[in-house]
């Protein structure tokens, strides 16, 4: 059979194609985003469940005149390709490649650039009514997906748009079955009627003849409403989103072109607010996505034939050694609660939910909610750990503030894919954390430099009940050290002195530690230097004695660490020494640049941003008192003889 999908260059392309060309285009566009995410990585089984919607919706609809929000964005995989990036497909998340999320600068057909859930509906919105103060005609939708709609956003975006009565189009891909499970012969026997243009012509002239008629009119109007509504909520999961304002239609398919070409040709000549509702499986056409959805949510490269991962290093994951630790910990104290919001496999919850499922909970993609919800835990004597994305903490600030910080409440925040998570790019990246949490009064933040310490952190975050914790680490696999079975608990607010030196210092926090260690052996070995270095631990509260007895020994003293440089450890340090002597050491603070930082792979990533061994050797020497240190210093004599030889 020849292929379309090669022939698809453009939403145009789809204008001509039947109901059997379009269901051909589906299985092809399939095949070809599980053969190339099984390259890249990626977020599989969410693009897998809209391929036909998405298809659709551009047969349909004339983007980029018509505007299609994506939320969440992993949902637009196919949107991508059938919008002119299939050539450039096979470089999604890599580094100059396509984004895994709609982006504005990279296509007319990404209305709006989407990394985090819950926001298309509030953008959608915006941009009718940008389209209705210009006097504008087109048409706007939000796909709303992946469990998008529990966040509080959008509920503040549905009762906004309910109101308004503008015309707007809100889809909800259902593919948990989280709205309603009322799905059969009937519910599509009512979708058929409700969005027939008969039924809506009728509907709209005696609505239009009822405002008209002076003394009955608006009774009439009321005993139809209710009769309606009450018809619908019985038998139509819909009445929800009919009292916010919404004419609501289905639930349908959405893996049935035929319905869903129908419904959508009716839909798009109607006014006002609109919600459609569709059913969908995530991970569909391929099996291992279908069984296991949550695993092929977002993953790296694997076997298209299997499904399983491939070039696994076999350390662990920080994720996994926090997930094992919480498990012990859960029963050294039963007090211990586990929350997440809608990541419980991603953070590594789902084995403390699996041990301890009455101590376990997963409140959706709500992360506002789960701040507040926590402290409401804490002020009642438990011990709550919420763990949450660094990038997903940003929406949580005020709560963090008032809610918890403000009343010393012993919450323990556990932020993964802190610092730079690679190839998602900058939706994703948590670089921000340290710089906002550290304005935070009564808040420890503690960043382990290893797996080993992660252990330790937790559980000093337990015994630490004088208010809340914020521990901080990593993406990806840990640094493959040697875990112990018993537990320390480390003093708040204490640096640790892993190698003396009397030449100059590197301060560093969390996994980088490991780097200024071989920062120090090269030194050492090619110039003959002789590093001091720390591991900070703690960034609040910050070890002020340390930074008064470093600043006292060293002419030079660098900061290492792996977020942005404005507000974290290098803030801390150049603002101590800023209270000192007039006559200070020389700081050089290495961290991430004041930008967005794009995709790809963490390490390559942290070394662009100078903080590779190399990359932090050159800050050293381009240091303005790097020429008096090395002054009479010899380089080491196994360097010698190895550069000899």
């Amino acid at each position: 059979m020849e292929s379309l999908l090669q022939k698809i260059n453009s939403p145009a392309d789809l204008k001509d194609l039947e109901i059997p060309q379009l269901a051909q285009l589906a299985r092809e566009l399939r095949d070809f985003i599980i053969s190339t995410v099984a390259e890249t990585g990626g977020h599989l089984a969410p693009s897998l469940g809209v391929v036909e919607l998405t298809l659709v919706l551009h047969h349909i609809f004339d983007t980029p005149h018509d505007k299609i929000i994506w939320d969440v964005g992993h949902q637009a995989y196919a949107h991508k390709i059938i919008t002119g990036r299939r050539e450039r497909f096979h470089t999604i998340r890599q580094p100059g490649g396509i984004s895994g999320f709609p982006k504005i600068s990279e296509s007319p057909h990404d209305a709006f650039g989407v990394g985090h859930a819950s926001t298309a509906i509030s953008a959608s919105l915006g941009m009718a009514c940008a389209r209705d103060l210009a006097g504008e005609d087109y048409h706007v939708l939000a796909v709303v997906g992946d469990g998008a709609l529990t966040g509080g956003l959008a509920y503040e975006g549905l009762n906004n748009a309910g109101a308004s009565g503008r015309n707007l189009i809100v889809i909800v891909n259902d593919n948990s079955m989280s709205i309603s499970p009322n799905v059969g012969a009937l519910s599509h026997y009512l979708t058929t009627v409700i969005s027939n243009p008969l039924y809506n012509k009728i509907k709209n002239e005696v609505w239009e003849l009822t405002g008209k008629l002076a003394k009955t009119g608006s009774r009439i109007r009321s005993t139809t409403r209710r009769l309606e509504e009450g018809f619908k909520a019985v038998l139509v999961p819909g009445s929800l989103f009919e009292r916010l304002g919404f004419r609501y239609f289905g639930p349908i398919d959405g893996h049935n072109i035929s319905a869903l070409t129908r419904l959508f040709r009716e839909v798009k000549n109607l006014n006002g607010p609109i919600l459609v509702h569709i059913l969908t499986k995530k991970g569909k056409g391929f099996v291992p996505a279908e069984k296991n959805a949550s695993v092929f949510h977002g993953l790296g490269r694997f076997d298209p034939k299997t499904g399983k991962p491939v070039g696994a290093s076999g350390i662990p994951s920080y994720t996994s050694v926090f997930s094992r630790t919480m498990v012990e910990l859960g029963k050294k104290d039963e007090k211990l609660v586990g929350i997440t919001a809608a990541m419980a496999l991603g953070t590594g919850l789902a084995a403390f939910a699996e041990a301890y499922p009455d101590r376990f909970y997963d409140v959706g993609i709500a992360e506002q909610h789960t701040v507040t919800f926590a402290a409401g835990l804490a002020s009642r004597g438990y011990r709550p750990v919420a763990a949450i994305y660094s990038s997903f903490l940003q929406r949580c600030y005020d709560q963090i503030v008032h809610d918890v910080a403000l009343q010393k409440l012993p919450v323990i925040f556990a932020i993964d894919r802190a610092g730079i998570v690679g190839d998602d790019g900058p939706t994703h990246h948590g670089v921000f954390d340290l710089a906002f949490l550290r304005t935070v009064p009564d808040l420890v933040i503690m960043v382990p430099a290893d797996e080993e310490e992660l252990r330790h952190m937790l559980w000093t975050a337990l015994q630490h009940r004088s208010g809340p914790v914020a521990i901080r680490y990593p993406r990806g696999e840990g640094e493959g050290v040697t875990l112990g079975r018993s537990y320390q608990t480390l003093p708040i607010g204490l640096s640790s002195t892993e190698a003396e030196g009397p030449d100059l210092a590197l301060i560093a926090l969390g996994p980088l530690l490991h780097r200024a260690l071989r920062v120090r052996e090269r030194l050492a070995a090619e110039e003959g230097l002789s590093a001091e270095v720390i591991n900070a631990r703690f960034l609040k509260p910050f070890d002020h004695e340390m930074a008064g007895r470093i600043a006292s020994r060293f002419k030079l003293i660098l900061t290492l660490e792996e977020g942005t440089l404005k507000g974290g450890l290098g803030s801390e340090m150049s603002e101590y020494l800023s209270g000192a002597a007039s006559q200070g050491p020389e700081l050089i603070r290495c961290g991430l640049p004041d930008r967005f930082l794009d995709q790809g792979s963490r390490a390559a990533m942290l070394d662009e941003a100078g903080l590779s061994v190399d990359g932090l050797l050159n800050s050293v020497r381009s240091a303005a008192r790097y020429a008096d240190l090395v002054k009479g210093k010899k380089p080491h004599s196994l360097f010698k003889l190895l550069s000899h030889s």
